[in-house]
Formats: C-alpha cells, sequence, structure tokens
C-alpha cells in the first residue's frame, strides 16, 4: 500500500515537473524527467509552511505582548503537515508519517474544538 501511494505521488510530480517545463521552458528538462527533483520543492514548501506558524504566532504574539496562539497557527500547521505527509508517502519514511499523522489529527482538532467553542 505504501509503495502504490509513493509511487502515485511520484506520477504526480512527474505530471507537476512536465507543466513547469511547458509552462517555464527555461526551466532544466530533468525536472520533467526526476520526480526527486519535484518532491524536494515540495518538501522544502512542507517545511516553510510549517515554519510560518511559528512566524505567524510569534508576530502575534507580540503585538499583544502575551503568548496567544492565532488560528492561523492551525491553519498553517496543518497546511505544512499535509504538505510534509505527501513528502513522507513518497520517501516511504515511517517515522516522518507517523509523526505528520498524529500532528495533522490534532491540528485539525483544535480547529474543531475552536469553532465548536463560537458556535455554543
Amino acid at each position: 500500500m505504501l509503495s502504490l501511494t509513493s509511487d502515485l505521488i511520484g506520477q504526480g510530480a512527474l505530471f507537476i515537473g512536465s507543466l513547469l517545463v511547458a509552462l517555464l521552458p527555461f526551466l532544466p528538462e530533468s525536472i520533467a524527467t526526476d520526480p526527486g527533483q519535484i518532491m524536494i520543492i515540495i518538501g522544502f514548501s512542507g517545511q516553510g509552511l510549517f515554519a510560518m506558524r511559528f512566524i505567524i504566532q510569534w508576530l502575534k504574539s507580540e503585538t499583544q505582548k502575551k503568548s496567544v496562539i492565532p488560528i492561523a497557527f492551525w491553519y498553517f500547521s496543518i497546511g505544512g503537515g499535509l504538505v510534509l505527509l505527501l513528502y513522507a508517502l513518497w520517501r516511504k519514511d515511517p517515522v516522518i508519517i507517523c509523526g505528520q499523522g498524529l500532528g495533522l489529527f490534532i491540528y485539525l482538532r483544535n480547529l474543531y474544538l475552536i469553532f465548536r467553542s463560537k458556535d455554543a
């Protein structure tokens, strides 16, 4: 199952690479033939999203002069977690898969609790 998922993600990366080369002809052809290059970009993008959550939280805390966790923190957590989970599935890395999978559950649960408390 993990190999099939990884292969599907690799095929998707090749498709994205082909699109990028077609749209941006100055890019090297290898992007369209090596899924690893696209997946490295995707992995770093996920890490960037994940890191942004701390920057957002820090800036919000500085403006309020106390420690706060804005709702955007949870959205960036989910976005970064999903992209990193995709990357981990492609790499077939059970450690990252488990870590990101549990993290996603926690981030989604926090959003659920936030929205549930607003409805009450």
